[in-house]
């Protein structure tokens, strides 16, 4: 699987040579096996949508490292089939509801402004990362969720040894029971002291065992900080390498719905998902056998010229209506209207409160999470 950006901003070169030979090549994955690798819009969505593939751990193979083997965990739905799948998912759709995100707005505003406060207060240099586009989106998560916001370092550094792929499975797993023993022990006193949140909403469910509750917790902790704080870092490094596309954003000569869903599209920050085939079957003229696995590059399909006109432009004022950056079907993003509303409040306000925001690198020199699950910069070193 590519991995290589000769641009920061592009899919790896690898992936979009593939994609104009055509929507569906074969591939060899870590372990040796024989699998598939869907670079074309439409067959991406088709396959994301085909209950005949599976999102089961037990039958997953990877494409860049060799994967846990083992059935997920009681409540991590993310690698869940229906119908287990659906039970869990409706356990929590109710709390990140169009109406739910709505009424967080000014929250997020008001967290917005504290850390542009005191990033103003410290003044720059300053890694953007570091000091806002992390700790913003890891405090409104965990002030949704009922965890201090106190903890938040702690499960940062955890929650990045995970989603390391460039990790053996030691440490990674290390992380894993850190994070379980301090989300039990949340759990338990949420539920001797309720609050208005969804752990105390959680810890109240007689239907659900402690680790099925700690390890919904550990799903939404980490999805809910990790995509937002790297889409928020990778946005405003590109949008500080299109000069053009950042006034728009700053003095909103775009509307900021649709400057969030092309950063979305151009990005993709979760470049990839992966599916198994539970039955024989085709896509494209292809066979897939059942067993074998199906690698659907996201940030390839994002950028396909049969679906978006000029795909590789960063175009604030395009329709991106459909795009993948959150995949589609039944495990779409749950917390995708959360993460919209961080970015569409973030963003501007950031660009407004420091006009002369700027790298202090060379763009070449800005480090790229390149192996990791979640695409985005280890670091963004800035100044005003």
């Amino acid at each position: 699987m590519p991995t290589a950006h000769q641009n920061p901003f592009d899919p790896p070169e690898e992936l979009r040579r593939r994609q104009r030979l055509g929507p569906i090549h074969r591939m060899t994955y870590a372990d040796g096996d024989q699998g598939w690798l869907v670079t074309g819009f439409a067959a991406a969505r088709a396959i994301l949508t085909d209950p005949r593939f599976s999102v089961r751990p037990d039958r997953m193979r990877s494409p860049t490292a060799q994967p846990a083997t083992a059935p997920a965990p009681p409540g991590f739905f993310l690698r869940t089939d229906p119908p287990e799948h659906d039970h869990y998912r409706r356990l929590l759709t109710g709390h990140f509801t169009v109406r739910r995100m709505k009424l967080l707005e000014p929250e997020i505003e008001a967290i917005v402004n504290d850390h542009l406060n005191a990033m103003e207060l410290a003044g720059g240099p300053a890694d953007l990362l570091k000091t806002f586009a992390l700790p913003f989106p890891s405090q409104v998560i965990g002030e949704l969720l009922g965890v201090p916001y106190s903890d938040r370092q702690e499960f940062q550094r955890n929650a990045a040894t995970l989603l390391n792929a460039d990790l053996t499975p030691e440490p990674r797993q290390a992380a894993v029971r850190e994070l379980m023993a301090y989300l039990r022990d949340l759990l338990r006193h949420k539920r001797s002291r309720p609050e208005e949140d969804v752990l105390s909403g959680l810890a109240a469910h007689e239907g659900l065992a402690a680790d099925e509750k700690a390890e919904l917790a550990l799903l939404l902790l980490i999805a809910g900080h990790e995509t937002t704080a790297n889409l928020l870092a990778l946005g405003t490094f590109a949008l500080l390498a299109n000069p053009a596309q950042l006034a728009k954003v700053r003095d909103q000569e775009e509307d900021a719905p649709a400057v969030v869903e092309e950063l979305l599209r151009y990005l993709t920050i979760i470049p990839h998902v992966v599916r198994v085939a539970r039955e024989d079957t085709e896509l494209h003229g292809c066979p897939i056998k059942a067993g074998e696995p199906v690698t659907v590059a996201l940030s390839a399909a994002n950028r396909d010229a049969d679906h978006f006109t000029d795909p590789d432009a960063l175009d604030l004022t395009r329709s991106t209506a459909g795009h993948l950056a959150f995949g589609h079907g039944l495990h779409r993003c749950l917390g995708q209207r959360l993460a919209r509303a961080e970015i569409r409040i973030a963003l501007p306000a950031l660009l407004r409160r420091f006009p002369a925001l700027r790298l202090t690198v060379a763009p070449e020199e800005v480090p790229l999470r390149s192996a990791m699950t979640v695409y985005g910069v280890r670091e963004l070193p800035v100044t005003w």
